[in-house]
């Protein structure tokens, strides 16, 4: 799990500098539209796609981070026992279910995209539009692998947990 871990942080980090190229570029497509009165497809295709590869390939890592938005009116008040089962429950109940959706719905979707070779509709526009839909799929595989490191962390604290509890009221198990 620790390998998993390590490429999670080491993709979230190297993804982070996309942000930086999306900036330039876009700065660059607006100097080139207002400065000389000429458009730039590619360029403006180019930061879409980093700004797509952000947010999927991202996702594990700001998983491990737990920066995904969460309402956590009950949440905070838990004890660090209730929030682990809270937790372990949601990556069970929701992350997974939800990774077996995404895959389910968009898997034909970027199948057919590999199999036309997708280019883009646009003049002067990017030719690999199939890459860009696979980030769909690799989404789903950087949430479920992060997604497998949560769910041993938060069972491997709650049995912790119980074990630390039965050893101090000296019961055996």
């Amino acid at each position: 799990m620790n390998r998993v871990e390590k490429l999670t942080e080491f993709i979230g980090k190297g993804v982070s500098w996309f942000t930086l190229f999306i900036v330039l570029m876009t700065l660059a497509v607006v100097v080139l539209r207002y400065a000389f009165s000429t458009g730039a497809t590619a360029i403006q295709e180019g930061a879409l796609y980093l700004h797509g590869a952000v947010l999927t390939l991202a996702a594990g890592y700001t998983l491990k981070h737990d920066g995904h938005v969460r309402v956590d009116i009950f949440y905070r008040h838990f004890s660090s026992r209730g929030q682990h089962w809270v937790d372990l429950l949601g990556t069970l109940f929701l992350l997974f279910p939800v990774c077996i959706f995404i895959t389910y719905s968009c898997f034909d979707y970027v199948l057919a995209s590999w199999r036309y070779a997708e280019t883009s509709v646009e003049a002067g526009g990017l030719e690999y539009v199939y890459l860009q839909k696979s980030l769909l799929l690799l989404l789903v595989v950087s949430l479920l692998l992060q997604g497998c490191v949560e769910l041993v962390r938060h069972a491997s604290a709650l049995f912790a947990n119980k074990r630390e509890e039965s050893e101090e009221t000296g019961e055996q198990g």
